[in-house]
């Protein structure tokens, strides 16, 4: 819970700050800048301009992420999978409602690719922790 707390705060002040700058800045040259963008769709600014459907869509998964947890299934990746994705769309979603856009201000200089926030990445690896947990389960499955 302290986890889910803290990565959720710490998305929100990126945000903030993300939100006041006024020029791109450029961490590594050629590599890595942050500039502040308005998604106002999902994930890689895919269903831009959507409006509150995305909004209502992240409380369904949102829902859908409880339910998951609610399940009582204890393993590592599963769990963790889901709390960071909980987090993730948490944090997207608060953004949806308060400012009718998502915040994004990570971006690879290197490859023409979405400009992204903490709580995307959070999505991201929260879904890769599941997929694995899925295939350690199907393994287990085909030993027994």
């Amino acid at each position: 819970m302290i986890l889910w707390v803290a990565l959720v705060v710490l998305d929100r002040l990126t945000k903030a700050w993300a939100r006041g700058l006024r020029e791109p800045v450029t961490l590594i040259p050629g590599v890595l800048g942050l500039r502040h963008v308005e998604n106002t769709g999902v994930a890689f600014s895919m269903l831009r301009d959507t409006g509150w459907i995305t909004a209502m869509v992240s409380l369904v998964f949102i829902a859908l992420l409880l339910w998951g947890l609610s399940r009582g299934r204890r393993e590592k990746f599963y769990h963790t999978g889901m709390m960071l994705m909980l987090c993730g769309a948490y944090s997207n979603m608060l953004d949806r409602f308060l400012y009718g856009t998502v915040t994004d201000m990570v971006e690879f200089l290197f490859v023409r690719f979405a400009v992204f926030n903490l709580a995307d990445a959070l999505l991201c690896l929260g879904c890769l922790l599941l997929m694995i947990s899925l295939w350690r389960e199907e393994k287990a499955w085909k030993r027994e």
